[in-house]
């Protein structure tokens, strides 16, 4: 089972806006999901979303068993990049994520999934980037 630590610091920010109760996806934004906001090749791996939804997405089937008791799911693709000790804080201002292996993103990025799904439908694409 995909496991993550909450700080309560992250707590406290999700729950100053609001969304702390949401359904939520950890995922990569490499350029190539469905909610992916940036990224691109030389990305992948290296850069990471929090995404809200009002309700689950079957592509996103993975429960993260966290100590926050959050709803927060993640998909088989996105668990490749993470290993034990997965860690989500909150400081200086950012989002951080991290596990064993060291620092995994120091800038973790809140998203409304439904926006970003309306943008994709108006021909909006993600921000890519080239190596």
């Amino acid at each position: 089972m995909a496991k993550i630590t909450v700080s309560n610091s992250v707590v406290d920010l999700l729950t100053r806006k609001g969304i702390v109760d949401k359904t939520l996806l950890l995922v990569t934004d490499d350029g190539g999901g469905d909610y992916s906001l940036q990224g691109g090749a030389c990305s992948i791996g290296s850069k990471f979303s929090i995404v809200v939804l009002e309700q689950p997405d079957p592509a996103y089937p993975i429960k993260m068993a966290n100590n926050a008791n959050l709803n927060l799911y993640t998909s088989k693709y996105d668990l490749m990049f993470f290993s034990n000790g997965l860690k989500m804080d909150f400081k200086d201002y950012a989002i951080i994520l991290k596990d064993d292996s060291g620092m995994l993103d120091g800038s973790v990025l809140i998203a409304n999934g439904q926006e970003i799904l309306d943008a994709f439908k108006q021909g909006i694409t993600a921000n890519g980037q080239s190596c």
